[in-house]
């Protein structure tokens, strides 16, 4: 039988054995920011819905030649203004029907989105990097470059971006180059604007304070110490940005100012299927169904950016 001197001894061994220390992730603790920008862009629905079907724009864009069921230039002389298969005389060949000239009407706007989406990339980037190097300045300059730039830019916000785009076009002449160039002039401003602004709050800080004391010049405090943080709002611009470029795009072809036909582009299909659509409603409809979705999809998507990318927003929720 135990004594009791013998059971306060085990109890004192038992207390001194360590405890074996539980093993913790830490990823659960400090998740990646890559992991906690995925979980504030996927509570976003609509967001998630925008980049599944612009993923699926993408597929059909880059593997257009293989994608695409015929050449969107070939003319079928048989089977002018088919309908979509699901109308009455439509036909399996042509999923989606064909246009006045017989060309397959799916497969001109798997071309089409090649050409959509070649002009919104090229004209965010064209706009984005003057854009932020003209907000820089004026920032960094706001009294000897800032009041000139902003007045510039005012002025250029006075006009409406499509008749201003409307107008270089009209000077330059219609085609791919010059609709890309007149769509990144009309989205220069939101840039300069939102960069000057970002930076105007970002130059009050300790951290700039701590690296002008350190003897950093004057191109490392813009472009390495300030600029990566004003970086999230201009990403949500150049989402809308590429979202109002396919539609400004768009509107040039429809008026004759951008992508010259037989080139296979959304506004150019509207603007030449227009006299035929009392009896063949699909060769409007179709592609103005395809810009406003996918216009749609990229605005959830700026949408689930801002969400995801601003902190204010991301406490809130």
């Amino acid at each position: 039988m135990p004594t009791h001197a013998s059971v306060i001894s085990a109890e004192i061994i038992d207390m001194s054995t360590p405890t074996p220390a539980v093993a913790v992730d830490q990823s659960l603790l400090y998740p990646s920011p890559y992991k906690e920008f995925w979980q504030a862009f996927s509570k976003n629905k609509g967001a998630v819905a925008g980049l599944l079907f612009m993923i699926l724009i993408v597929f059909c864009a880059l593997f257009a030649p293989w994608v695409a069921p015929h050449d969107p230039s070939e003319q079928y002389r048989d089977f002018l203004l088919t309908p979509p298969v699901w109308l009455e005389g439509g036909q399996w060949q042509f999923i989606l029907g064909t246009d006045e000239l017989g060309r397959d009407l799916l497969s001109r706007l798997i071309q089409g989105s090649r050409l959509s989406l070649l002009i919104g990339l090229a004209s965010v980037v064209m706009s984005l990097i003057p854009g932020i190097l003209l907000g820089l300045l004026a920032g960094f300059f706001p009294r000897v470059l800032g009041p000139s730039v902003m007045r510039l830019m005012d002025i250029m916000l006075a006009l409406p971006s499509l008749l201003l785009a409307v107008a270089i076009v009209a000077i330059l002449g219609p085609g791919l180059i010059n609709t890309v160039i007149a769509i990144a002039i009309v989205s220069l401003p939101s840039y300069v604007r939102l960069t000057r602004a970002a930076v105007m709050g970002e130059l009050n800080r300790d951290y700039v304070t701590a690296a002008r004391l350190a003897g950093a010049t004057l191109p490392r405090l813009m472009f390495i110490t300030v600029l990566p943080n004003c970086m999230a709002p201009l990403i949500v611009q150049a989402t809308l940005s590429f979202s109002s470029a396919i539609l400004d795009a768009a509107a040039l072809g429809f008026l004759g100012l951008g992508v010259q036909p037989p080139t296979p582009e959304w506004g150019t299909m509207l603007a030449s299927a227009r006299d035929y659509i009392e009896r063949a409603w699909w060769v409007v409809s179709l592609p103005g169904l395809t810009i406003l979705l996918s216009v749609l999809a990229i605005n959830l998507m700026g949408d689930g950016l801002r969400d995801a990318l601003d902190p204010k927003l991301k406490n809130a929720a």
